[in-house]
């Protein structure tokens, strides 16, 4: 199916590694301009050719999205689409191990300013721009930590909990306008996240006694319950953000698409 994504201008944010990176991939293979959001670039984003431009923004800081945007318009006069992916752990911090108690004034603030500031400010610089432009695309991607709260990443979900609130507040005020906001929210999915020295694998085989590769394929499925059996891959979440920034979602609004391998069972 064609995504009419053909020369469409699209900011990814977090582009470097896991879901990002497979989101700049796939829009590059519908013919997208690809703006690849990361602190720094890495041979992975070069490969995916002339149509991925890399733009190296620390988005936790302040100034950091505005110039981010000023610096897309002055490139290509326009912004189409805009994949707010860039979340987890802050740059420089580690998975949070060890619950409310242990988390500071600062690990909130840390986590608060890179999963839901970061994307306020980004959403505030692009909207006016998509806006003169005659609508556009937001795709916000959550996770399940939004709505299955956890004792460990505590702030993290109250974080991306916020981001599910903030996505139809924005599909509220500006569909009229013709921009598009909606949430992609994935379960696990395995992505440096998980894979990383010191990430989600690696804390739990410490904790259990497990090899890596066993919490991989055995324990995190069984933990989690998950019906698939196993962790999402990160094309799969790149193929629905794929679907929500393009023209043929365009009766799609404020909506949910949760890809978590069963994870959540409420109705």
């Amino acid at each position: 199916m064609d995504l009419q994504l053909n020369d469409k201008i699209i900011i990814v944010t977090g582009a470097s590694k896991g879901i990002g990176l497979a989101t700049a991939r796939r829009f590059a293979a519908e013919g997208a301009r690809v703006v690849a959001v990361s602190r720094n670039p890495n041979s992975e984003l070069a490969e995916l050719g002339p149509r991925v431009q890399h733009v190296a923004v620390d988005l936790a800081s302040a100034d950091g999205p505005a110039e981010l945007v000023e610096a897309v318009v002055r490139e290509h006069g326009r912004i189409d689409a805009v994949i707010n992916n860039a979340g987890g752990p802050p740059p420089g911090t580690r998975m949070p191990v060890f619950g409310f108690l242990g988390r500071t004034d600062r690990d909130w603030q840390s986590m608060i300013d890179f999963n839901l500031l970061s994307v306020v400010r980004l959403c505030r610089a692009a909207i006016p721009v998509m806006i003169d432009n005659g609508g556009g695309a937001i795709v916000n991607v959550s996770s399940t930590h939004a709505v299955v709260p956890s004792a460990v990443n505590v702030d993290y979900g109250a974080a991306k909990a916020a981001l599910r609130n903030l996505t139809q507040a924005l599909a509220e005020e500006f569909g009229p306008q013709g921009i598009r906001v909606n949430t992609v929210t994935p379960g696990p999915v395995l992505t440096p996240w998980w894979t990383d020295p010191g990430g989600a694998a690696d804390v739990l085989a410490e904790q259990t006694g497990k090899t890596r590769d066993a919490v991989i394929t055995e324990l995190a499925p069984e933990l989690m319950s998950l019906t698939t059996g196993r962790l999402a891959h990160p094309e799969e979440i790149a193929d629905a953000i794929a679907l929500l920034a393009s023209p043929r979602s365009g009766s799609t609004i404020g909506a949910e698409l949760v890809i978590d391998g069963g994870l959540v069972k409420t109705v």
